[in-house]
């Protein structure tokens, strides 16, 4: 594998900060960045010339990650080329689906399945409900195939999100990433690192990814009463206050952001599922805590691949956690980039959500707040 990596600086020029300065026709290609710049023609234009390559994957960032340090409003492109492995990519946009589930099993049965190592999505982040996306992506896939990724950002605006690929990217749309062969070992890994507080509430009244009781009373006033003076920024300063869902009380909590609320029904709309019946607690930041959930996240990743030092790996952050962390957000990073190695090319953005397993052992999910690693190796 031979990766190229660049930077696209605010004085116009791509910087080059990783690998050999020329990569002749990379395989795949990803392009993170910052939603302004993506919405403008002549940079979608200038990196399909510049770079050579067809398959050129883009998406919307709250931030983005190169190397151990995190960017706004920057471009980060990462071209690869493999030695041994084949990919095969497919998009669709959720406009053309009634829901999010089935346009989960429309992508995945758009690539061949024969020899499939390995599913990397990039998702609309406010149009589309991940959880369902999961589900229909893992309905029609192998079981031996583990899908991560992530949900597109938009800093902290929540006005639109944009994914591409080969072209102007745009809001709906999801591309996937088929990796085929023997010859590539991908690692993964998800952390948090938040605490709980407060009591654990049954969720008493919601609809898909709606919420609208914890109790029996309204979850939007509840909350506002957590977020005090904050609660007149919602829907942002509700990333400073996930919540954590269990279905059962043993279970592994998943955390939740939040997208939008709504003052008419009191409702508040996540990035992914709130069940009936399962239980919610407030979380709240410690900072300590977040560095090292990435640092376990990228232990994960490594014991998962083999214990062998990756030769790429895609960061995938929550936009909380930069909020929360603020100007310590590059400690995270830092984090990931000590556990990895000096010899690992790191790429990635921060998200509107972020999929992945937990770990080898747990099916994937879609989460919210953690660090989600993926790692690729060929041998």
């Amino acid at each position: 594998m031979v990766i190229s990596q660049f930077r696209y600086a605010s004085t116009g020029n791509w910087i080059h900060t990783a690998g050999p300065a020329e990569l002749k026709d990379p395989d795949l290609i990803f392009v993170f960045g910052g939603r302004f710049l993506l919405e403008k023609d002549e940079i979608c234009d200038e990196i399909g010339i510049q770079f050579n390559c067809r398959n050129v994957i883009l998406a919307s960032t709250s931030g983005e990650i190169c190397g151990s340090k995190v960017y706004d409003d920057s471009l980060v492109l990462t071209a690869v080329k493999f030695a041994g492995t084949h990919t095969r990519t497919a998009i669709i946009n959720i406009k053309d689906f009634e829901d999010a589930q089935a346009a989960g099993e429309q992508l995945a049965n758009l690539i061949p399945h024969d020899g499939l190592n390995h599913l990397f999505v990039i998702s609309d982040g406010q149009m589309v409900n991940g959880t369902r996306l999961v589900e229909g992506l893992l309905s029609k896939l192998p079981e031996s195939v583990a899908v991560t990724g992530g949900l597109a950002g938009d800093n902290g605006r929540f006005e639109k999100t944009l994914v591409g690929f080969n072209g102007k990217p745009l809001p709906g749309n999801i591309v996937i990433a088929g990796f085929y062969g023997d010859a590539i070992k991908i690692g993964y890994g998800s952390m948090g690192g938040w605490d709980s507080f407060g009591p654990v509430r049954l969720v008493t009244k919601s609809k898909d990814n709606i919420l609208y009781e914890l109790d029996g009373k309204s979850a939007l006033n509840l909350y506002k009463t957590y977020l005090g003076e904050k609660a007149s920024g919602l829907p942002g300063t509700a990333l400073l206050f996930p919540l954590a869902i269990q279905t059962d009380l043993n279970d592994e909590p998943i955390v939740r952001t939040i997208l939008s609320v709504n003052e008419t029904d009191q409702s508040m709309t996540f990035a992914g599922d709130i069940p009936m019946g399962s239980y919610g607690r407030f979380m709240k930041a410690n900072f300590d805590r977040l560095i090292d959930g990435a640092s376990v996240a990228a232990n994960r990743t490594i014991s998962g691949a083999g214990d062998e030092s990756p030769e790429l790996a895609i960061l995938i952050s929550c936009v909380g956690r930069k909020l929360v962390l603020g100007q310590r957000v590059e400690e995270e990073v830092e984090a990931v980039a000590e556990v990895l190695g000096s010899d690992s090319v790191i790429a990635g953005f921060y998200s509107y959500g972020e999929i992945s397993p937990f770990s080898k052992e747990v099916k994937c999910e879609l989460h919210n707040q953690t660090m989600t690693i993926t790692t690729f190796r060929e041998i």
